[in-house]
């Protein structure tokens, strides 16, 4: 008998850690395990801020599939353009693809709620390849303004969309690096704004409220403004436009405006014929899609009811990474003719950072801040490293410079 095809859409970390976990658990020599990314080299999505920052390069966030998965892992660079479940088809740029069992893992998008001029005018964290752009733009809008006979300082004023994980890293490295920014092109510091814009009443929703104001408090000494309860209606190429109130604006002028309020899973999701709400899909306890025995998914476009609250888990790296380790585990028992297992995820808690010698957090619920929170955030951001990669891969990516 010809082995099964066991195919895995995306590699980001739900992705390629299914793909290196299935290599150990099912064997290359018991099926064919094909690992399908649009890109030959994976990136860590929890660096992005700081490569939109420019406080690392992209190349220091990326690193190449096939260095991780090694030998026996069919690689294959090819951006899939359809998912049809009910045929076991996949259709990419390259070709066609069939499997027995299938993984999809491809990641998020950003979302923008539908706010007009966003999408035409707003930068994103979304890939490695936007959050390049992002520091691009920001360091061409402070060279500009060095050039200008009349000084327009609204080049210098950079508009963060949404207080989330992501806003809030994204503000802490911004307000590291602006400085050196402007050292290097002799800017007045005080010309610079960064203003951050929540449409929450809240900074950091679901974070403890001591490690918030800690959070908010730290950023604005700073010198980051804070905007909170004011949804952006809409974006020009001017700035943006927020409500202050039942009836009232205020329009925001600005060189740069990063959206970092929202994801949603991937478009292909919802073609696919699986059941699915803006493009993520509430799983089975066993990780699979409903309806589908075949098909499992993991990461962002997986929705994972948190059995105590009965709301959803966030998607994180951590969360994604868990999933992948069980997944790998439920397609070596259906080979098997085995009952799958059921997903229950470890929160080891969350640490946000805030800038390179700053962060908050609360690892298994206890509350940590500052330095040490900080230190704590690159022994996570090395974990993660080490699970996908082993240690060669953390010796040569790893974080071990502490402040």
């Amino acid at each position: 008998m010809s082995k099964p095809n066991i195919v895995v859409l995306g590699a980001g970390y739900g992705g390629l850690t299914t793909a290196v976990n299935l290599k150990k658990t099912v064997g290359t020599q018991n099926a064919n395990i094909i690992l399908v990314n649009k890109n030959d080299y994976h990136y860590e999505t929890t660096w992005l801020h700081e490569v939109a920052a420019g406080t690392i390069s992209p190349q220091r966030a990326s690193y190449a599939i096939e260095d991780v998965i090694g030998s026996g892992v069919i690689f294959k660079k090819e951006t899939v353009t359809n998912i049809d479940v009910a045929a076991r088809k996949i259709e990419t740029d390259a070709g066609e693809l069939t499997y027995d069992y299938l993984v999809i893992g491809l990641g998020f998008e950003g979302e923008t709620f539908g706010i007009t001029g966003l999408k035409e005018h707003a930068l994103s964290l979304a890939d490695l390849n936007q959050a390049r752009r992002v520091r691009e733009h920001i360091e061409q809008q402070f060279v500009s303004w060095t050039k200008d006979a009349v000084k327009d300082d609204t080049k210098l004023t950079i508009v963060v969309g949404g207080a989330g994980f992501t806003g809030i890293e994204l503000l802490g490295e911004l307000a590291n690096r602006v400085p050196e920014i402007c050292a290097e092109f002799n800017i007045p510091t005080e010309k610079v704004r960064i203003i951050c814009v929540e449409a929450a009443p809240t900074v950091l929703p679901g974070f403890d409220e001591e490690l918030v104001t800690f959070a908010k408090n730290y950023l604005s000494s700073k010198g980051v403004e804070f905007s909170i309860g004011t949804p952006v209606v809409e974006a020009t190429a001017a700035g943006v436009k927020i409500k202050t109130g039942e009836d009232t604006f205020d329009f925001i002028e600005a060189g740069t405006v990063i959206w970092a309020a929202g994801v949603r899973g991937n478009s292909l999701i919802e073609s696919s014929g699986i059941e699915n709400n803006r493009a993520r899909i509430m799983v089975e306890q066993d990780l699979r899609a409903p309806g589908f025995d075949d098909v499992f998914i993991v990461g962002d476009c997986s929705v994972f009811l948190n059995p105590e609250t009965e709301r959803p888990y966030p998607p994180t790296a951590q969360i994604a990474m868990q999933q992948a380790v069980t997944i790998a585990k439920n397609i070596q028992h259906l080979l098997n003719n085995e009952p799958t297992e059921g997903f229950v995820y470890s929160d080891k808690g969350a640490v946000c950072s805030l800038g390179h010698s700053s962060a908050i957090g609360a690892p298994f619920g206890k509350k940590v801040v500052g330095k040490p929170a900080a230190a704590l955030k690159k022994v996570v951001d090395n974990r993660a490293l080490l699970l996908i990669g082993g240690p060669t891969l953390v010796a040569k990516k790893g974080k071990f410079k502490l402040f």
